[in-house]
């Protein structure tokens, strides 16, 4: 494997009754491995009679998203954060919507950067963004490195998001629990089957890791992508919603989230908006306070309403969020009643513009294109300012660096069909479609067309 970096030593290991053999603690597959052999991971393996990690700091390149990116609502709404994934998996699921990164054997290493934590902490206080999150293909496999940016993030003031399929053992969320502040835990299925066919792995440690997490009182979120044939039956449905509430309770958020076809779940279509209302709309007659729909661009299914008076409290579209309905304390501004949404101001975007532009080209957002990533290139030096300018009158502005390669835009309304992408110099920007809000497009073909505005 070419992207490894100098090993680094692993955490939860054990040497078994078998000269020579070890055994990873890290998740519930309990892997042993003889010298210079991996586990199913492909990223964790024994040297020199111990355990180690090779992609401690590999990583995708940090990107600049939103933390609705991540199905978190109820905190910092529209807030910017820094998003940052890794190599390997310990699941390998049949529709992986990043498999070309937790896949190693499919790794595209041109993809990959190298960071240091204090790299990390460093771009994010460049960037401004509060909020660091753990993210793409899953951080599980990446415990080492997750806990030292963290704690030096921590130290910062700099909060950590950590959005896992959560298949964890309990002394390493333990760990995690010192050092993250909120979490978005994907529950793919209440079917064990499910997860042995279709991800190799097993339910049962799964739930018992999101109760964990729920019972320190951490920010917790929850998210199902519905695929079709798969887990969209109404049966399938009913069981994830009286999970939730027998186990998590009313007012934890869950999120269904619609499905695109990828890696080798090719044969069927994107999930229907109808299976995505139908879904939500049960979880909300079982008691859910708040249910939202992922990766759908519509008004209304994605809005928080107060519990006590309906007032629209913050509205959604994509990843475009207001939160005018609020006080800076998190209370309805109607009727004065709390909610559980925390840092409700956190997202306010500055209004900069860009003066004398040196490079524009327009994208129009047509059929199944919502969101795409801005990404430049990685130069000798020097940084690139960006503005995007939206149809209906939305307005964003970030600055892309070396350390900073690229930014999320989504259409930002019903009424917005085209962005103006200017930059500040002559740098060749690509425009690479994102299929899922969760997605991180490595392709060459993802590079959608622009035209000039010259």
């Amino acid at each position: 494997m070419h992207f490894e970096t100098p090993r680094h030593p692993a955490r939860h290991w054990e040497s078994t009754s078998k000269p020579g053999r070890i055994q990873c603690n890290l998740c519930p597959r309990h892997c042993k491995m003889i010298e210079g052999q991996y586990g199913f991971c492909r990223v964790r393996g024994q040297a020199d009679g111990a355990l180690h990690t090779f992609n401690y700091g590999v990583s995708v390149s940090a990107t600049l998203e939103y933390i609705e990116t991540e199905a978190v609502y109820h905190y910092a709404p529209g807030a910017r954060i820094l998003s940052l994934g890794n190599i390997g998996c310990m699941m390998s699921c049949d529709f992986c919507q990043n498999w070309e990164t937790s896949q190693v054997k499919h790794l595209n290493e041109r993809v990959v950067r190298h960071y240091t934590p204090e790299q990390v902490v460093q771009t994010a206080l460049d960037s401004g963004c509060g909020i660091i999150s753990w993210t793409y293909n899953d951080p599980v496999v990446w415990h080492e490195f997750v806990l030292d940016t963290s704690l030096l993030a921590q130290k910062a003031g700099i909060k950590t998001l950590y959005k896992s399929a959560f298949y964890i053992e309990r002394e390493p969320v333990d760990e995690l629990l010192e050092v993250i502040d909120i979490f978005s835990l994907s529950l793919k299925s209440l079917a064990p089957a499910f997860y042995l066919k279709v991800s190799k792995a097993k339910l049962e440690p799964v739930l018992e890791r999101i109760v964990q997490v729920h019972q320190s009182n951490r920010h917790l979120e929850i998210s199902q992508l519905l695929i079709p044939e798969l887990n969209d039956a109404d049966e399938d449905v009913h069981n994830t919603v009286n999970w939730v509430v027998e186990n998590l309770g009313t007012e934890v958020p869950l999120h269904f989230v619609g499905f695109h076809p990828a890696y080798k779940y090719l044969g069927v279509e994107r999930t229907s908006l109808e299976s995505l209302l139908r879904a939500r709309q049960h979880a909300l007659d079982a008691g859910i306070r708040n249910c939202y729909l992922g990766n759908v661009y519509r008004d209304g299914v994605s809005d928080t309403h107060c519990a006590h008076c309906d007032n629209l409290l913050v509205s959604r579209f994509g990843l475009t969020v207001q939160s005018s309905g609020l006080h800076e304390d998190g209370r309805c501004n109607q009727c004065g009643a709390s909610s559980s949404i925390q840092l409700p101001q956190s997202g306010t975007a500055e209004n900069r513009i860009l003066l004398n532009p040196k490079t524009q080209r327009k994208l129009v957002w047509s059929g199944e294109t919502n969101s795409i990533h801005v990404e430049r290139p990685q130069a000798d030096e020097g940084s690139t300012d960006v503005l995007i300018e939206h149809e209906n009158g939305h307005r964003e502005f970030f600055t892309l660096s070396n350390n900073l390669e690229r930014a999320i835009v989504s259409r930002a309304g019903e009424t917005d069909g085209a962005v103006t992408i200017s930059w500040s110099d002559d740098s060749p920007l690509k425009i690479l479609e994102v299929l899922d809000r969760a997605h991180f497009p490595v392709a060459d073909d993802a590079e959608l067309e622009t035209t000039s505005n010259a």
